[in-house]
């Protein structure tokens, strides 16, 4: 069975910065690329940053490009989320997403999903 576990998120102040983390369990996590989305109002999951089998192929979303940093630890089955310099429009819930092998910027190419984690911004 498939899991994903977010933790992490939290209150913090705008400028702050917080470091998301989702745990997978059930896959061989080397083989699994890892996304990350976010609850957009009205808009569905909208695309944050992924990051494939490499490290180096990682991807992100225009709103959150040299804000954020994905990264992933095959070794702890954990990939990460480091959110700098956050924004009170960041506000809302966080979820990790996870496909065999290549990694995609659409949520319809995910199967498996986490419940998500909240992160608030306070102006």
């Amino acid at each position: 069975q498939v899991q994903l576990e977010e933790s992490g998120g939290g209150l913090v102040q705008a400028g702050d910065s917080l470091t998301l983390s989702c745990a997978v369990s059930g896959v061989i996590f080397s083989d699994f690329a890892v996304a990350w989305f976010r609850q957009a109002p009205g808009m569905g999951q909208e695309f944050v940053a992924s990051i494939g089998l490499s490290d180096a192929d990682v991807n992100y979303g225009r709103s959150v490009q040299g804000r954020f940093t994905i990264a992933r630890d095959n070794a702890g089955n954990t990939a990460s989320l480091r959110l700098n310099n956050l924004k009170p429009e960041d506000t809302t819930v966080y979820s990790c997403a996870t496909r065999r092998s290549q990694a995609s910027r659409q949520r319809y190419d995910y199967v498996y999903w986490g419940q998500g984690t909240q992160v608030t911004v306070s102006s």
